[in-house]
């Protein structure tokens, strides 16, 4: 799937467009430049077509110097990960000098770019969009990104202009894609290694220098799957904002061209809020998922410490906590395999295909015994039940007025699936469609 990055200085409206883009308010928007410090990711989908989007954010400083270095950074990042850039400026306020400097690394960087000129909100200020030609970034995009005004043909020519996806996804098609995910420095570059039996190189990742995911094949103690290693984040210091940007997109691409994401977490830092993001990127992607609790050998133990800290993780993880969860010592080599064996059965899970009489004779019982609940004084009646053709499990139930079915009983359904099928570590997928 293609990425496409929103850059640009503060408070041009970055973030409104995103959220206009991706359907929903996930970015907070204010007045304030710089509002924006956590790196936001969703989808878009335009006429059939689907692509991610990331929104780099607002940088606050003091220091004009540290603030330029920042955007620079950030800039740099996301031309290198991003298969399109999407160039925002502000129609009011002309060129600055921030816009000429980013405009200068996008004209370099080889990489489609779509400039497109916000807070246009009226017929007049249509002629103050005409000055950014000047940029030498070809075609000038007028919109608005608060009502929406214009963004419908910048979707078009983001669509015309995005590459055709050439992902890693085709190496081996026919194996599955393991991908290894998390925070800098819990050890996933120590879990390949270990695996592999052998040192690879780790790239500190310096904005400007050109890295992919290492992808391997892994074909050892009757395992055969593609490892693809997102290593090269490892990193003692506190994590700045542009290694922590940096990190999010390459959790992006890997999880994306994964079948099943193997995340690791340090067992004495517990699951914490960047863990729960790269978390909800494997769900919103509808990926299998094995989690992984290393450097289990230095927390400090009591008789029945990993039952109640599992208990703690599946809390915390809900309503998707049927998954594996596997404490690990990777230096010690304490049950790595394990990782493996679990991230095989959730990819046999993941790609399992239920034959429809088998579903109709687990479900339709059930279904009978606790039916929908009536609307308005009508009666859902579901008749039958079909698994799709997805990559994923995405089940359809087939009734009368499919939408009089609300998200509690759809719930009902993915619980009774869960307790027929083994689907464990894999999200499932309940659809509604009428007879």
């Amino acid at each position: 799937m293609s990425l496409v990055a929103i850059v640009g200085r503060p408070n041009v409206g970055k973030s409104t467009l995103f959220n206009r883009l991706v359907g929903m308010r996930q970015a907070i928007v204010d007045e304030t430049a710089g509002v924006t410090r956590d790196r936001h990711y969703g989808k878009c989908e335009w006429n059939g077509k689907e692509f991610s989007v990331v929104d780099t954010g607002g940088w606050t400083s003091d220091s004009d110097d540290v603030f330029e270095e920042a955007i620079r950074k950030q800039v740099v990042i996301a031309i290198e990960e991003a298969d399109l850039i999407l160039f925002m400026v502000e129609a009011s306020t002309g060129i600055t000098d921030y816009d000429a400097q980013i405009a200068d690394l996008l004209r370099r960087c080889g990489k489609p770019v779509v400039l497109c000129v916000n807070k246009v909100d009226t017929g007049e200020k249509v002629f103050d969009s005409y000055q950014f030609y000047g940029l030498g970034l070809g075609e000038v995009w007028s919109i608005s990104a608060s009502n929406g005004s214009g963004t419908g043909d910048l979707l078009d020519e983001i669509i015309r202009m995005l590459p055709e996806d050439t992902s890693a996804e085709n190496d081996h098609p026919e194996l599955p894609h393991i991908a290894i995910v998390g925070k800098p420095n819990v050890g996933k570059s120590s879990l390949t290694n270990a695996l592999l039996g052998e040192e690879r190189n780790i790239v500190t990742p310096v904005a400007g220098t050109t890295r992919d995911s290492i992808s391997t094949r892994y074909n050892k103690y009757g395992h055969d799957l593609m490892l693809v290693d997102t290593a090269g984040m490892r990193r003692k210091s506190k994590v700045n904002e542009d290694l922590e940007f940096y990190s999010v997109m390459r959790a992006i691409r890997a999880i994306e061209h994964a079948d099943v994401c193997i995340l690791m977490i340090d067992a004495n830092a517990g699951l914490e809020a960047q863990d729960m993001s790269i978390f909800n990127l494997i769900t919103r992607n509808r990926k299998g998922c094995v989690l992984v609790v290393n450097k289990w050998d230095l927390f400090k133990k009591e008789s029945n410490t990993m039952k109640e800290y599992t208990q703690a993780l599946r809390k915390r993880l809900a309503p998707f906590n049927d998954i594996p969860i596997i404490f690990t010592s990777v230096i010690n080599k304490q049950r790595i395999l394990d990782v493996l064996d679990a991230a095989t059965h959730v990819y046999e899970n993941y790609s399992r295909k239920i034959p429809t009489a088998r579903l109709n004779e687990a479900l339709l019982p059930e279904i009978e015994n606790y039916p929908p609940p009536a609307w308005k004084g009508k009666y859902v009646k579901i008749k039958y039940v079909t698994q799709l053709p997805t990559r994923f499990p995405a089940f359809a139930f087939f009734c009368n007025l499919p939408q009089y079915v609300k998200e509690p009983y759809k719930r009902f359904l993915e619980n009774k699936i869960r307790e027929n099928f083994d689907l464990r570590g894999c999200p499932v997928q309940i659809f509604m469609r009428s007879k």
